[in-house]
């Protein structure tokens, strides 16, 4: 029976037929605005060049000459090695010596690192303690208003110092007013598919990618819809080196959501294999059989190094899931025999959020920040922030102690 199952080579060649036909109104729209920044060899030589951190601070100098101060101070900590090392940090909590192999490491992730100033009180909190920076950020502010007070330029020059990735939440998305279905990001969660990024939306999110890779080297990008990872798909197999992770928000909640969006990313992988497809977050509801089988498939598919699976730890404590939400424990069990998962720290550790007068909300990533200053937010929401960086501290201990390395940020430890 599973013989029917195999794809046709007729029904591949319509579909080859119809994505190269002259005139298709859907992907010539795409190659017109690939166009419009030069084609792809510019746009990735472009993107190279702006993304370089000498590039970067010299533009910050003009813009926020007060953030190049602190990332020299930044490089200063790290290159006279301020930071805990990894085998001080492992004997400091009575680590075993002896771990798994080293390709079942865990990356530490966290989010949302909205503000550069909070970064600065987590490297200092963290030389202070003795503690990991985390080796992955996610973020979710607004990038044009990052983008004029300097924040945007300051945390990509310092990911490049920490050695860590980060990914950027582009504007262009459905909470914009665009979705006729939400009333705000209070109905984030949406009625009848997610978000969304209707109509045009996918035209304009290509057009601001380009325009944040190609004048900052922003090569990976938050993804919460399916028009917009086929278009990332589509500009990867024409030549640009897009980057990008699956949002939570796309709920890919069960071994078929994840077989239908593995599959998409080999059709479309390059003639290397490789596929810009490099995060993949499941939905919060995801058990450790549907981890065990999405570590299947993708090994199946050539992507266990290339793809890594992203899953929440703690979430905010308002806003997107019922409380207490805390995964540690099936981390551990799951991390010992699925490769390159990243644990994810959206909250603080819930027992210490509960007594917070001020807990993590999901809503306020989604507040300008002059609102965030009128409404006097900006001190609780940095102890949000660091009250995650702790929820990182006790998911590296317990993995840690329990035999799984760890991926902090490589530069620093």
């Amino acid at each position: 029976m599973k013989g029917k199952l195999a794809i046709d080579s007729k029904v591949l060649n319509e579909v080859n037929k119809f994505l190269t036909k002259e005139s298709n109104p859907v992907i010539d729209e795409i190659i017109k605005i690939v166009d419009k920044y030069g084609g792809p060899k510019k746009i990735n030589d472009l993107a190279q060049q702006n993304g370089k951190i000498g590039i970067l601070m010299e533009k910050l100098q003009h813009k926020k000459p007060e953030y190049v101060d602190q990332l020299n101070w930044l490089i200063e900590q790290r290159d006279g090695k301020k930071f805990i090392s990894m085998e001080e940090y492992k004997n400091k909590i009575n680590a075993p010596k002896d771990m798994v192999d080293e390709s079942y490491k865990v990356t530490l992730e966290i989010s949302s690192l909205h503000y550069f100033s909070w970064l600065i009180s987590q490297a200092k909190q963290s030389i202070e303690r003795g503690e990991l920076m985390p080796s992955r950020f996610i973020r979710v502010r607004f990038m044009k208003e990052q983008e004029e007070d300097g924040d945007l330029l300051a945390t990509i020059s310092a990911m490049k110092i920490l050695g860590s990735t980060w990914v950027e939440s582009l504007d262009t998305k459905g909470t914009d007013g665009s979705n006729v279905h939400l009333g705000g990001a209070e109905t984030i969660t949406g009625y009848f598919g997610g978000i969304g990024q209707p109509n045009d939306y996918v035209y304009k999110w290509v057009d601001e990618y380009l325009y944040y890779y190609t004048n900052y080297g922003v090569r990976e990008v938050l993804n919460i819809n399916g028009g917009t990872i086929l278009a990332s798909y589509f500009l990867y197999k024409l030549g640009i080196d897009i980057e990008f992770k699956i949002s939570v928000f796309m709920g890919n909640d069960n071994p078929f959501n994840v077989l239908w969006t593995l599959l998409t990313a080999k059709l479309f992988s390059r003639e290397d294999g490789t596929t810009p497809l490099v995060g993949f977050n499941l939905s919060n509801s995801v058990n450790n059989e549907t981890i065990s089988f999405t570590g299947d498939i993708r090994k199946a598919l050539g992507f266990e190094d290339m793809v890594r699976i992203e899953h929440h730890i703690v979430e905010t404590s308002k806003g997107i899931v019922k409380q207490p939400y805390d995964r540690l424990a099936e981390l551990i069990e799951i991390a010992k025999k699925v490769k390159n998962i990243s644990a994810k720290h959206e909250g603080g550790i819930p027992e210490v959020e509960e007594k917070r007068e001020h807990p993590s909300d999901i809503l306020e990533y989604f507040m300008p920040r002059n609102e965030v200053i009128k409404s006097n937010l900006m001190s609780c929401l940095e102890r949000n922030y660091l009250d995650k960086h702790d929820a990182v501290q006790r998911t590296a201990k317990e993995l840690l102690r329990n035999g799984i390395p760890v991926i902090a940020a490589p530069k620093l430890h």
